[in-house]
């Protein structure tokens, strides 16, 4: 079969958990199938698509589009759409899906999370034969109330939490009209699952469980960078930051009353500004963008994920294990 994925960012380098499992999806997917792929490409991602040019057949990307406060703020007051869903619009991209269905026979079409939905339509336009694949990566909706019921707790964060309660019930009425519209539902997990069918009970969905490479993690090239503790991942996404700033505020001061001399490597690209109140402690590095994570999470003696929200499945905690950490 012909097969299109549409996903948020290119999957490689493979730097965190979406990434991971696309590129795996992909992996898998190419040994008995044709695969094309259309997607954005971050500012801070090489333009080498490395293994990807060996199992794509044919790899288009756009830069990733920006949105003004502005207009994010004029999209959430003028429509019905939770947030998530206009990361991604780009007309560009839609022309790009619309010249590339029109110019090739396309079997099946792999949606790849929730900012890719908005797509939906013009695959149905363009391509009305071809079969759409919604992988929904997390039961969004469930991670914007479980935000809500952390931030609500803490009233520097009430603006917060009433922005996650809107946008659970926008998410709840688009997710369920993305997964009714889709000729198949994936999710991570059985848990997601039944997250997914709670917006209807008639959905099909089938598990797709994350996973990973255990031979790439088990001969993870270059030296390990040693650190007492370390986590990793996307730092500009609200579960990692409200994890490293909970972790580093309320649990390593205590562990440093007994072991001073403990270290925390805070390891991903695009640091949010909020966690600028823990560059002051002498025993955390916050790396930014790194070539690899493997190095870090090697050298360090604890692998941490210490979340409070969150969804889906957590792909670092696959690495660690497979690289034997505790």
């Amino acid at each position: 079969m012909n097969i299109l994925f549409l996903t948020p960012q290119r999957p490689y380098p493979t730097f965190q958990g979406t990434t991971i499992r696309n590129f795996n999806l992909i992996a898998e997917l190419a040994k008995r199938h044709t695969i094309h792929l259309l997607t954005f490409l971050e500012p801070d991602q090489p333009a080498n698509h490395g293994d990807l040019s060996d199992l794509c057949t044919t790899i288009e990307t756009l830069p990733v589009p920006r949105r003004t406060t502005a207009t994010r703020l004029r999209q959430m007051l003028t429509t019905r759409r939770p947030d998530m869903s206009w990361r991604l619009w780009s007309p560009e991209f839609a022309v790009r899906l619309e010249t590339f269905l029109g110019a090739h026979p396309v079997d099946v079409v792999h949606i790849e999370g929730i900012e890719m939905a908005p797509y939906l339509p013009t695959v149905r336009k363009i391509a009305p034969d071809a079969k759409i694949i919604y992988d929904d990566h997390n039961a969004e909706w469930l991670l914007q109330w479980r935000n809500f019921t952390t931030d609500v707790k803490n009233p520097r964060r009430w603006i917060a939490a009433a922005y996650s309660l809107v946008q659970t019930v926008r998410l709840r009425r688009y997710e369920r009209w993305v997964c009714r519209a889709a000729d198949g539902v994936v999710a991570v997990s059985d848990a997601d699952r039944t997250a997914i069918r709670a917006l209807d009970s008639s959905l099909e969905i089938t598990v797709v469980p994350n996973g990973v490479n255990l031979a790439r993690y088990d001969s993870a090239a270059g030296d390990p960078i040693p650190f007492d503790m370390v986590f990793t991942g996307k730092m500009d996404y609200r579960p990692n930051i409200d994890a490293m700033l909970w972790f580093g505020q309320e649990v390593l001061p205590r562990i440093l009353a007994r072991r001073p001399e403990s270290t925390l490597a805070i390891v991903g690209q695009r640091p949010h500004p909020r966690l600028d109140a823990l560059r002051g402690n002498r025993a955390i590095t916050i790396t930014g963008f790194v070539e690899a994570v493997e190095p870090y999470i090697a050298g360090g003696a604890v692998y941490v994920a210490p979340f409070r929200v969150g969804g889906g499945t957590r792909l670092k905690l696959l690495q660690a294990m497979a690289m034997r950490k505790a």
